[in-house]
């Protein structure tokens, strides 16, 4: 009719998840996280490289030797909005038989996002079998467990995860409930620990039964074959665990070389018998932050050049362990007293260090709980894993 005005077009708004196929998918779940956190000041750029390698397969990843995932992007309008993981891990199944993981979770602040995605996840685990859904594991309890629900300020440090505050309200409205905190300790390490501390370690200085000796970087492989026999030891009871496989040492003690510092990596000797162990890592986010994720052309000898005696604020504490056969008596705890007491004065003294950064650490895990709070730590951060049953 003459005159009368047309009303515009809306667009269709469509929401669909789908599986990563392609390499462009698979560029665009790894990409993702540079828009998503763009505005997030805390927020590190991960390497690319790490990423791609993390979900690529049997050839990149061992974990892929005894787990399935797939890999899930949720798209409105063609725009990637979300993206997430579902998987099955075989020696997961031989502790908690039909007990499915997802991981990876990201996406806008939009409840039906974050619902899709979920739903797909558990889509997928429910025709492997899977009865019950634990999350975010991003891809096994070694790699990044859980999601960050305290210490938004702060900025991950190596090999932590670091998310949006929204993320966790939208787990819960997908029917999750929390069943693990996992926390990171901070302490001050350029002064030194408290008195009570410094005793501790005088008088296990004194015993010539104790020797705390720097991993030999010349026997590296065999060094970290040592060290990854004692944390399959010591960690075996605890909740969540599952044994690293011979080939996922080889392939930690790759990975972890070119930044291990061999007096940031202790052992303890009793009686000429490795008992314990405990693994400092300068923060090499410190030191990745300016790349923007990328290693190529310019980054790996940027990273290299800085690695070569890196001065740094933070280091990280990610793994420590006593064999059980000491679990519970004052020799595990004079052990893990001397093996931090070493390793702080060498991280001040060589590499500038001002603080330290344990964990994560387990809520209820009260022995080493009771060691951070004896050398004056406190809860920086904490993260949390979320199950429901799959009906």
């Amino acid at each position: 009719m003459a005159g009368r005005r047309r009303l515009p077009t809306l667009p269709d708004v469509t929401l669909a998840v789908s599986p990563v196929g392609s390499r462009t998918d698979r560029r665009a779940f790894v990409d993702l996280v540079w828009r998503l956190y763009a505005d997030d000041p805390a927020w590190v750029p991960p390497l690319r490289s790490e990423v791609h390698a993390l979900i690529g397969g049997v050839k990149t990843n061992p974990w892929f030797r005894h787990g399935r995932a797939a890999f899930f992007l949720a798209r409105r309008n063609g725009r990637v909005v979300g993206r997430i993981s579902a998987q099955v891990c075989d020696l997961v199944q031989a502790r908690e038989p039909g007990l499915g993981q997802w991981g990876f979770f990201e996406c806008e602040n939009d409840p039906e996002v974050a619902a899709a995605l979920i739903g797909a996840a558990e889509s997928w685990l429910r025709a492997a079998g899977m009865t019950r859904a634990e999350g975010p594991i991003s891809l096994s309890i070694w790699d990044e467990p859980g999601l960050l629900v305290s210490g938004f300020e702060y900025s991950p440090t190596v090999m932590m995860g670091h998310h949006r505050p929204h993320y966790g309200a939208l787990i819960e409205a997908a029917g999750y409930v929390g069943v693990k905190d996992l926390h990171a300790w901070e302490v001050p390490v350029a002064h030194g620990f408290p008195e009570i501390v410094n005793r501790i370690v005088a008088a296990g200085e004194r015993n010539p039964r104790i020797r705390i000796r720097p991993v030999d970087l010349a026997r590296f492989d065999r060094e970290a074959a040592l060290i990854l026999e004692i944390l399959n030891e010591a960690w075996a009871k605890n909740w969540g665990f599952v044994p690293l496989t011979d080939a996922e040492v080889a392939h930690v003690g790759r990975k972890l070389k070119p930044i291990v510092i061999a007096d940031q990596v202790r052992i303890a000797e009793y009686d000429g018998v490795p008992q314990a162990f405990m693994i400092s890592l300068p923060d090499v986010n410190e030191l990745t932050r300016d790349l923007d994720g990328r290693l190529f052309p310019f980054g790996w000898a940027k990273l290299l050049w800085r690695l070569r005696n890196p001065q740094v604020e933070w280091f990280r504490v990610p793994l420590m362990g006593v064999r059980p056969a000491l679990h519970g008596s004052r020799t595990a705890s004079l052990l893990a007293f001397m093996l931090i007491e070493h390793i702080r004065r060498t991280a001040v003294a060589n590499h500038g260090a001002r603080m330290a950064e344990i964990g994560w650490i387990l809520e209820d895990n009260l022995p080493m709980v009771s060691i951070a709070e004896a050398i004056g730590a406190r809860i920086r951060k904490t993260y949390r894993i979320f199950r429901r049953a799959l009906g």
